[in-house]
């Protein structure tokens, strides 16, 4: 559900960027607040293992198209809403700069789609309802199938709104919204499972981790460090091996844009901005597609693809657990309180 920049104008991009911005802010500032340190490895482990995750498309039987685990949910129900939302931005930057996987222009459009309506729409209303009176199999697996399913959906109508509003294609937009909806639905179930299989291992491998994120307090004393190899480790095999593997049909959004447009390619008309965004993102993409740079008029080979593909993951996950990482760093220390200020420069919980 990555959209291109094709889709969108200048100015329905800057309100999104906007927004996203305004969404990371506050999520900023309430984890400066909680102080948990310790969640800060977390989050860049789960954003690598996100990250992997996304480079699998998984066919929709019967359609031609495909679909991802968009991951939203699953950092929240592990996370939190806030530290899942940075986590989130931070995997769609990464992927935006140096995979050209999104349009950078629509880079606010596609945090807030696959960021805003998982982590604060479904994770607090839909996941957190069903696992409040307790973290069991069963409302843990209903929570992640109606929450995934419910997060897509959202996003889902949030690409088609925001493409009608730039009003630069000439989609009809009740057929649009009428593929948009039904696939994800349908690839919204697959996330919902992946994401239960994943919650589920968390919650037996160290319940804490969901208790704290879902009570909006830190991790505490729990060991974390046996958890982060595992997630660690799976994010490397997803990224460097499973993605060999990986559908070559159509995402949901390429194919609800085919059928609704009649079989034609939408074409970037957003004028000089469009063009800016499209030069620094082929400056800045230094794996595009997720392969390595071909000679013009050059195809790769079966084994240069794989060997791109997983240069790809193991590349993108790590920097996108540097970013994380660099985030958390950033916060930690504009939380800390002067030295030598009030209270004699001891830490003061909030």
């Amino acid at each position: 559900m990555h959209m291109a920049d094709a889709l969108v104008s200048p100015a329905v991009g800057g309100t999104m960027l906007a927004a996203s911005a305004a969404v990371g802010a506050y999520s900023a500032y309430r984890l400066r607040k909680a102080a948990d340190e310790r969640k800060v490895p977390l989050m860049g482990v789960m954003g690598a293992f996100v990250f992997a995750a996304q480079m699998v498309n998984f066919s929709i039987p019967g359609t031609g198209s495909s679909g991802h685990l968009g991951g939203g949910l699953l950092l929240a129900a592990l996370l939190g809403p806030y530290a899942a939302f940075l986590t989130i931005a931070s995997v769609l930057i990464v992927q935006a700069l140096f995979f050209a996987d999104g349009g950078l222009l629509a880079l606010g459009c596609n945090v807030f789609n696959m960021g805003f309506f998982p982590c604060f729409v479904a994770y607090p209303l839909i996941y957190r309802a069903f696992v409040r009176r307790g973290l069991t199999k069963r409302r843990v697996f209903a929570g992640a199938m109606l929450g995934s399913v419910v997060g897509l959906q959202l996003g889902a109508l949030g690409v088609v709104l925001e493409t009608t509003a730039s009003g630069l294609t000439d989609l009809p937009v009740w057929s649009f919204a009428a593929l948009m909806l039904p696939i994800h639905l349908a690839i919204g179930v697959v996330e919902g499972l992946a994401t239960a299989a994943v919650v589920l291992f968390v919650m037996r491998a160290r319940p804490e981790v969901l208790e704290s994120a879902g009570a909006e307090r830190p991790v505490g004393a729990a060991p974390l460090r046996p958890l982060l190899v595992r997630l660690g480790v799976a994010a490397v095999v997803v990224g460097g091996l499973v993605s060999w593997f990986a559908s070559t049909h159509p995402d949901g959004l390429e194919w609800s844009l085919f059928h609704a447009s009649g079989g034609q390619e939408a074409a970037a008309s957003g004028g000089g901005v469009q063009e800016l965004a499209a030069r620094v993102q082929e400056r800045t993409a230094i794996l595009p597609d997720y392969g390595f740079r071909e000679a013009e008029g050059a195809a790769p080979t079966a084994g240069e693809a794989r060997l791109g593909t997983s240069a790809s993951g193991l590349v993108g996950a790590g920097l996108t657990l540097g970013l994380v990482l660099l985030a958390g760093v950033a916060l930690r220390r504009r939380g800390r309180p002067a030295a030598g200020g009030r209270g004699g420069g001891r830490h003061v919980s909030p």
